[in-house]
This record gives C-alpha cells, structure tokens and sequence, in this order.
C-alpha cells in the first residue's frame, strides 16, 4: 500500500499483529522466555511509530497514544530499527541456545526487511492516508467484544486526539494533509496512488463513518457524541479535499514499480520470481479444472442435470441460496460436520470448545470485502478467541449499486470457507497458539502471509475427501480461485493483463460473482499486491513437507502428529518449518 509514513503501513501490520501475538494461557519453557526478552528490542520501536497497532496487541501502556503525524518520521524509525538490529546483532554473538538464536535471526530479518519497506516506499510514493478507514479499523478493534470493557473506555481519548480536541494536539486531517505537502514540496516527482484506491476510500467514506457511529451507540462509552460529531465533519472534509486534491494527481496505471512489487511478494513469504509464480500456477489450475470437470459430471448424473459443464453445474448448485435468517444455523452445522469427520479421520487435535462465526456488517464488508478471521487480542487474553466473519457483499457504489456474493450463500459453497476460515483451519491456528504457546518472534515477526494461508488452504485439502460431491466441486473452484490468484496477481501488476480482464476470468473460469471477482482485482492491484499469491505458493511449499515427510517415515508417517506439530511451530516461514520437520519431527517419529 503506497505510503511513506507508519500511519497507513502499520495498520495493515496491526491486522497482521493483531492475529498473531504472544500467546496467553501456554506456560513459557525457558527459552521462550529469553526469547521474548529479545524480541521486546523490536516490539518497542513498534510501539513507539504504530501505538494503534502495539495496543492492537494488547501491549499495556499504548491505548490512549495515537500515531505521531506532527514531523515526519522516516529518519527517525529507520535509525531506531538500525539501533535494534545493532542490539539484536549483539546479542546473537552471545547465545549458545539454538531456538533462541534462530528467533534472534528472524528479528533481525524483519527490521531489515521493514528498512527497506519503508525505503522503497519513501523513494517512490507520496503519502496517501485513508484516515477514515484506518479511524474505523482502530474504533472497530477497540469495541470488540472480546475487549475488557475498561480498555474499550481509553478509545474517548483517542478521539479527542484525533480530533485535536486534547490539549497538544492537532486535528490528524490537518497533520496528514502537511505531511503531504511536505514530501511533494521535497519531491515534486513521487507516484500518486493508484486511481482506484482513491476512489474506493472516497466510496466508502460515508459507510466506515456510519459504522463508528453504529459502533459507539451500542458500546458503554459516554460522551462520544460530542467528540465523534467533530470528527465526522474533519473526515468528511478531509475526503472532499481527497477528491479535489489527491483524485487529480492519482495514477492511472495501477502497475507498482517492479523492485516494489518484488518487495512485495518477499514481505509476503514468497521467495521465487513472479515468471516462476505464473508458470507453476496456470499449470495447476488447467490440472485442478480437469478435476472439476470430473465432479461435475458426476453431480450431473446424480442430480439429473442436462448441462454437465462444470460453469453450469456450478450455476445451478448456486441457486441453492440460503434464506438469511438461516445462514448462521447452516454454518454452524457445516461446522459440526467437519469436527465430526476430523476426529473420526484423526486429522488433527481440536479443542472442546465451540468455534465463533457471525456475519459482517455493512462497515466491515467496506473495510473488508472477502470472508476473514477475526483475530483475539493474544497479549492479556483472558480467554476470548477468533471469529470467522462471514462477509455479504460489497459496499454500495458511487452510483448506488451493490454487488452481493453469492459465493458462500449457497448449500454448496459452505462447506470449504468453513474449513478454511474456522476448523481446521485459522481459527485453530490462532488457537493453538493460545493453547501450546510459541515465542513471540515466531507468532509475529516470523509471521509470513504464505505460512498462515498455506495452512487454511491446506485444511480445505484435508476435508475435501469427507465433504459431499457438491461440496467438493466448491471445493475444489476455491482451490482453482487460489491458483488463479497466482497468476493473475503477478500478471496484473506486470501489465500482462487489465484489471478488468481479471474480473472477467474470475468470473467466467473460476465461477465467482461479480462482487467477489471485484473485490479480488481489488486485491491484486491496490488492497495487498503480492498477498495473493500466498495461499497457492503457502500450500505447495507445506505439501512439499509433508510429502517429503512421507517419504521419509514411510509406514510410521501419522498424519494427525504431523498436522499438531505444524501448528505447535507458529506461523514460521516454509523453510523454518521443514527445517523443523526434518530435523524434530521425522527423528521422532522414526523411533
């Protein structure tokens, strides 16, 4: 996301953070303690440019600071993270514990890797801040639920500070529009952000307001109204000059330059070439597409179906939509069906307790159109844990109109996100590391988009072979869907193909509706250019793993002690996890 400055960058790594943080409840083996000491060193130059995101983590001490836009700060960060790696650096020649030098290593990664993030960023772009959507991610996080309702109270002085109505501060709209001038003053050459993206904060303006506002009347705060309705008047002038201001110096072209895209991917986990990515995806999806075809005819002859084309065997399990009202028993059935067939199968462990899904409001579907988990905060958790949010469409546009999903609305379409979104896939993530505790480097600063998908698709996989056949041709088009993410995702930015030529291949080949297809182009050209590569590659590479694994333990090979071990590792890297694998698990096991 095109910006120079932590404000807008860092709230999409508190999404990251907020999913992946210390874990609570596990007691900490002595190394991991040690470990956490170490990683505190870069923790602390988080929270002091992101304080949003250090109190996303439930970090004590950051919930009534707000990011600092009164000076710029990129000389300052970058020279605080090279202090932390000169520290980190230094502690590394000390140690003898192999894990905690391992974590040393990863921290020491990260702050390089956020240095040159954060170069690439200064070099190219000027500073574009949706500060509706981030005030909206940071009202949403705070009025959770799961949140101790004494820290959703620090969320009235964080408005006021937003607001400028406290003492010291002025209103963040004016800061932000400074800082802008500021860089275009020094560097009258820097790329605008792309049209698209613009446009999108502007369309979704009214609708993330609408929702803070929903969110504060149902909350326990009081006296927000007076300080939100001041608010609400700076964000919508702040986007009206948006409009007037950033619209005209908005690039068309949606393409980033390549050293950043390649950053991109890397930031992301993938560690190949955007030319590899291609060519191993579209190899995979003509593959998974023959095994479409082959399902479908079977669901034709089962059901009587004239047409056995896989597009139409597909349109017609579609108008099998779920009436509202039964949406979430459905989904909690489908649940109950996939934890029935992982213990029968010994797929992996799952706790007692029930999983969480609920549907999105409007404001959630703006800030995030595609299905998701909603992560717990793991710092000072005290016992609250994820919820898979099921979203229903995108916001209405400029002109009135709604694009609704009908992809997970349907019999058919429930059983895969299920597997993917809660068991066995994110939500036991999240929750195993909760329950089995890993260091803090490998939860957060080890965590990598690849890693975390690849597991979620990974579980849709592993479920696929007890789902019913409609089940499994859906199935089968979400794994089509990620395949199709890796080519059309480097291909777009590349400029092999237009923005709308992916909407339309989404569309007629893998079968998505018009809302999903347009959240998804939305996705590779401006939301997270790269991510999506992440699911297809993260699958190959724990594949890769497991079958080496295989291979390697023969008839000794169990796959539900396999599965627990992946889990219990955190959100590692691929070659951290083999690592892992072959050097712990394989020895163990072939006892």
């Amino acid at each position: 996301m095109p910006t120079s400055r932590p404000l807008a960058r860092k709230l999409l790594a508190t999404v990251l953070f907020g999913a992946l943080s210390l874990p609570a409840f596990a007691a900490e083996p002595a190394w991991v303690t040690k470990s956490n000491e170490n990683a505190r060193v870069l923790l602390n130059v988080l929270a002091k440019y992101s304080p949003e995101g250090a109190s996303n983590l439930g970090v004590d001490g950051y919930d009534e600071q707000i990011t600092d836009m009164s000076r710029d700060q990129f000389e300052a960060n970058n020279r605080d993270l090279r202090a932390a790696i000169a520290e980190l650096q230094k502690r590394m020649r000390v140690e003898t514990d192999s894990k905690v030098k391992q974590d040393l290593q990863i921290l020491i990664d990260k702050a390089q890797d956020s240095i040159k993030t954060n170069t690439l960023q200064r070099k190219y772009f000027m500073p574009f801040d949706d500060l509706t959507g981030m005030i909206f991610g940071v009202v949403r996080s705070t009025l959770d639920p799961r949140i101790p309702k004494a820290r959703q109270q620090t969320l009235l002085v964080r408005l006021d500070k937003y607001a400028g109505l406290a003492k010291g501060y002025r209103p963040v709209t004016e800061l932000a529009h400074e800082r802008l001038q500021e860089r275009l003053k020094a560097n009258k050459n820097l790329l605008g952000p792309y049209k698209g993206e613009v446009e999108q904060a502007l369309n979704d303006g009214p609708t993330l307001i609408k929702g803070m506002r929903e969110l504060l009347a149902k909350s326990e705060l009081k006296g927000w109204e007076s300080r939100f309705d001041v608010l609400e008047k700076q964000l919508t002038a702040y986007n009206a000059r948006l409009k007037t201001e950033m619209l005209p110096r908005a690039r068309s072209d949606h393409k980033l330059p390549p050293e950043v895209y390649a950053d991109n991917l890397k930031n992301f986990g993938v560690d190949i070439g955007p030319q590899e990515m291609i060519a191993k995806a579209l190899t995979s999806f003509a593959e998974i597409r023959n095994q479409m075809q082959i399902t479908a005819n079977l669901i034709a002859k089962e059901r009587g179906f004239k047409d056995a084309d896989y597009h139409a065997v597909m349109l017609e399990l579609k108008k099998q939509q779920i009436p509202l009202e039964q949406v979430m028993p459905l989904y909690a059935e489908r649940l109950a069906a996939i934890e029935a067939a992982v213990r029968e199968q010994h797929i992996v462990t799952l706790p007692s307790r029930k999983a969480a899904i609920r549907l999105a409001s409007m404001a959630e579907n703006a800030a995030q159109p595609a299905p998701h988990m909603s992560p717990p905060r793991l710092i000072g958790n005290t016992g609250e844990y994820g919820e898979f949010v099921l979203t229903t469409g995108m916001p209405p546009d400029a002109s009135g109109k709604r694009l609704v999903f009908d992809d997970f609305t349907h019999q058919s379409g429930t059983w895969s996100i299920t597997a993917h979104e809660a068991r066995p896939g994110h939500e036991l993530q999240f929750a195993k590391m909760i329950e089995t505790g890993v260091s803090t480097a490998r939860a957060v600063f080890a965590f990598n988009s690849v890693n975390v998908e690849g597991w979620a698709l990974y579980a849709e996989a592993e479920m696929q072979p007890y789902e019913p056949l409609d089940g499994q041709l859906f199935a089968l088009q979400a794994r089509a869907m990620r395949a199709a993410r890796a080519f059309l995702d480097p291909m777009v930015n590349l400029g092999e193909i237009a923005p709308e030529g992916v909407k339309s291949f989404l569309m007629h080949d893998v079968g998505l509706s018009e809302g999903m297809a347009t959240q998804e182009m939305q996705r590779y050209t401006f939301r997270a250019p790269g991510q999506a590569t992440s699911y297809f590659y993260g699958y190959q590479r724990l594949m890769e793993t497991r079958q080496a694994a295989e291979v390697a333990l023969r008839g000794k090979f169990d796959r539900q002690k396999f599965n627990d071990f992946v889990l219990a590792q955190g959100l590692v890297p691929p070659a951290l996890l083999r690592k892992a694998v072959m050097e712990e698990f394989v020895p163990a096991q072939g006892k």
